[in-house]
C-alpha cells in the first residue's frame, strides 16, 4: 500500500516540476517572439519563481488529474500487465492534456498560458507520461524471485 502511495505523490511532485518548467518556457518564448529579450538569469529566476507560485492552482489540479488517471489505469492495467509501464505513461499524458482541455471548455479560457500552444500543451502531456511512467516503475511490485 505505502508503495502506490509514495509512488504517487513522487510522480505528482515530478509531474508537476516538469510541467511548471514547461508553462514558463513557453511563456518567455512567447515573450521573446514580441520582442522581449529573455536572458538565462531571468530564465532562472523566473523559473523558480513559477515553480512557488504555482503551488496552489496547477499543482492541486496535477495531483487530482494524477489520482484520476492512475486509479482507472491500475483497474485496466490488470487485464495487461505487461503493458504497465505503458498504460500509466498513456494515462499521464492523457490526464494532463484533458485537464488543460476540459479547464479551456469550461473555464473559455485556458488555466495556464503556456499550454495554449500546441507544443505548450503536448509538454504538458509530455510531462504527465513521463509522471505516469515514473509511477509505474516506482509502485511495481518487488521481485519475487531469490536467488540464494
Amino acid at each position: 500500500m505505502w508503495r502506490y502511495v509514495k509512488a504517487y505523490f513522487a510522480a505528482v511532485i515530478m509531474i508537476y516540476l516538469l510541467g511548471s518548467i514547461a508553462i514558463t518556457q513557453m511563456n518567455l518564448a512567447s515573450l521573446q517572439d514580441l520582442g522581449a529579450s529573455v536572458p538565462w538569469p531571468v530564465r532562472l529566476n523566473t523559473t523558480w519563481l513559477d515553480l512557488q507560485g504555482l503551488l496552489m492552482p496547477y499543482l492541486v489540479l496535477v495531483s487530482i488529474a494524477a489520482l484520476l488517471a492512475f486509479l482507472v489505469t491500475g483497474q485496466i492495467s490488470r487485464f495487461f500487465p505487461t503493458h504497465r509501464v505503458w498504460l500509466y505513461a498513456l494515462a499521464g499524458f492523457v490526464a494532463l492534456l484533458a485537464m488543460h482541455l476540459i479547464l479551456k471548455a469550461v473555464l473559455g479560457l485556458w488555466g495556464v498560458a503556456g499550454a495554449r500552444p500546441m507544443l505548450g500543451l503536448l509538454l504538458q502531456g509530455f510531462a504527465g507520461a513521463l509522471g505516469g511512467w515514473a509511477y509505474a516503475h516506482w509502485s511495481r511490485r518487488p521481485s519475487t524471485l531469490f536467488i540464494d
